[in-house]
């Protein structure tokens, strides 16, 4: 699938933010004219995408790597709270 214009326009726009904060999700109901909802699921998608990598091989890997990290945590905090459940 090819990148829609939209679609760079959520990559270059997370490009230039590297953290997630109020400021941002203003930023992206100004500039994408999109839910902060809306605007995750999409990049959620993008980072999956072969296009996407091609386009910012950099970016993409970053954030794959920050995807698995965040669901790294989320698993082993279920499990340390399975373990330790009374």
């Amino acid at each position: 699938m090819a990148l829609t214009d939209r679609d760079r326009a959520v990559l270059d726009f997370e490009a230039r933010w590297t953290v997630h904060d109020g400021d941002k999700e203003e930023a992206v109901r100004r500039d994408l004219a999109l839910t902060p909802a809306r605007y995750y699921q999409l990049l959620g998608r993008l980072i999956d995408s072969a296009d996407a990598l091609a386009y910012d091989p950099m970016l993409v890997h970053r954030l794959r790597r920050l995807r698995e990290s965040r669901r790294r945590a989320r698993v082993a905090r279920t499990a340390w709270q399975t373990s330790h459940a009374r």
